[in-house]
């Protein structure tokens, strides 16, 4: 089923006069669907339009669809820490909309009505009607399909790039909140702990590279807090546009960047990656056992949001963690074999699983594309892509033999 929506959603791309064969096709249609960005088309800017509305509607299909996804579906499933956010346990679905049907019909109006509120903002800031529509869609599903070969750095004259900051940030954040802000509890909106700790690390990121771009370039005070704050969140939510060539910043840059690829927004947004929550659980569950560590029987015990943490739901993180590095791992080795360079290997692994779109380097990197790659090294990512986006457990399961017997 999954391999046969994603042939149809390549068969425009190979059907339209851009040059794209089957693999490039599919390559694009994998990583529009899930809202990856990596993309082996080059000339954007003259391509016809049709093809990039296609390229943008896949992003946002997959978006909302992701949403709906680990708000219904993974929690269920005990994937990765997400029964933490149980429809029938959670504040969320208890006083707001604990039907499947409900709640995707409640998401789809807010996504929609953020994907129009973007459209306008962008509009505003002197896009074009199209432009504004194909990036409002790319923006909020955090996916980075652009509509010209210059990202959004070809959009910065206007303020498109401080539309997008600001909407980067919306998409990424949890959707479930927003279901409680409208219902009238905007305090228990603001109090959820993965998007103040989300909110927590980005300032810091900015700040960090902001300073960095101010005391190792010529860049200005107010352009290096632009540059920062539009490539960090981009990179840390997945999206993937790109308003410079962070490569060129240095070694400490590209070094800075290959880590936020890690990071990721939260969970039941359209962000990608391991999320905030999962660091967050993560240090609560070393912080008990380095304090239990002198003391053997001492009690620790571990919350999350004022709550409980249940064991099943520490291992189920870790586990997520292990084989989240260990596919990382065993994708750039792949590559690597492949006769890729390093940077590109490691970088390609990385934004693949991650699904953030640009890697690092001179072929893939912000102002790269992955058409010069081999097709089989296509072929790895766009496993990888699907495995990252189906948040790795849920694709080794369909991939195990007892799973079709049963």
């Amino acid at each position: 089923m999954l391999l046969q929506s994603e042939s149809f959603a390549a068969l425009p791309l190979l059907l339209a006069p851009i040059g794209l064969n089957v693999t490039d096709s599919l390559f694009e249609a994998v990583s529009g669907i899930t809202t990856t960005g990596s993309t082996v088309m080059t000339g954007l800017d003259d391509a016809p339009k049709g093809v990039l509305l296609w390229r943008a509607i896949l992003q946002w299909i997959g978006g909302v669809g992701i949403i709906v996804t680990a708000m219904a579906i993974l929690p269920m499933l005990n994937i990765g820490g997400m029964q933490l956010f149980r429809l029938e346990s959670s504040d969320v679905s208890d006083k707001a909309l604990p039907k499947a049907a409900q709640l995707a019909a409640a998401i789809g109006i807010i996504y929609l009505t953020l994907t129009i509120l973007c459209m306008a903002g962008y509009m505003i800031a002197g896009m074009s009607s199209f432009d504004a529509i194909a990036h409002a869609m790319t923006t909020l599903a955090t996916g980075g399909y652009s509509t010209s070969d210059a990202s959004m750095g070809g959009f910065m004259d206007g303020g498109a790039d401080l539309v997008a900051i600001a909407f980067m940030l919306a998409g990424a954040l949890p959707f479930g909140m927003y279901l409680v802000a409208v219902r009238g509890n905007v305090g228990s909106a603001l109090k959820d702990p993965q998007m103040r700790g989300f909110l927590s690390v980005i300032i810091i990121l900015i700040a960090t590279i902001t300073g960095f771009l101010w005391l190792s370039s010529e860049y200005t005070q107010s352009m290096s807090l632009r540059l920062a704050a539009f490539n960090v969140i981009s990179i840390v939510t997945g999206t993937g546009y790109a308003t410079a060539d962070y490569n060129a910043w240095g070694p400490f840059a590209v070094s800075a960047f290959f880590a936020f690829m890690f990071i990721g927004g939260c969970a039941g947004s359209t962000a990608c990656s391991i999320k905030i929550f999962r660091y967050q659980v993560a240090i609560e569950a070393m912080r008990a056992y380095v304090f239990k560590m002198p003391r053997q029987h001492a009690v620790a015990p571990m919350r999350y949001g004022g709550k409980p943490l249940s064991d099943a739901v520490v291992f189920s993180v870790m586990s997520f963690f292990f084989l989240f590095f260990a596919c990382f791992g065993v994708g750039a080795v792949v590559l690597s074999m492949m006769g890729l360079d390093p940077v590109t290997a490691w970088s390609g692994a990385a934004s693949a699983l991650a699904n953030v779109g640009p890697g690092l380097g001179e072929i893939i990197g912000p102002i790269g594309t992955y058409a010069p790659l081999p097709d089989g090294a296509k072929w790895v990512l766009m496993g990888g892509m699907l495995v990252g986006r189906l948040e790795i457990v849920t694709a080794l399961v369909l991939l195990t033999p007892s799973f079709w017997r049963a």
